[in-house]
């Protein structure tokens, strides 16, 4: 499913980011209305591709090639992360 999903977000950006250079040249010829087209298909190319970037990350950490980063441990912050935390916040700690 991750690999249809990619498969159709990166056939639709190709097919708005032609779109869009299509609109431009429609644009540039004299169409005004051809620029809002444009802005709408440039978007929804960004989109497209943020959204199949997005399942490749997905489909590379089920395949194990890449993994979840590690919990971030502060200087301030309790290593069990089971133990209570300090009432008050880190300012009341200081």
């Amino acid at each position: 499913m991750l690999a249809l999903g990619i498969t159709l977000a990166v056939v639709a950006w190709g097919y708005l980011v032609y779109a869009a250079i299509d609109f431009g040249s429609t644009a540039r010829g004299g169409d005004s209305q051809a620029w809002w087209f444009l802005a709408i298909a440039s978007v929804g190319a960004v989109a497209c591709l943020f959204f199949g970037l997005m399942l490749v990350a997905r489909l590379l950490r089920q395949l194990g090639i890449t993994r979840a980063p590690a919990p971030r441990e502060s200087a301030d912050s309790p290593v069990d992360p089971d133990a209570p935390r300090p009432i008050g916040g880190r300012r009341a700690a200081r």
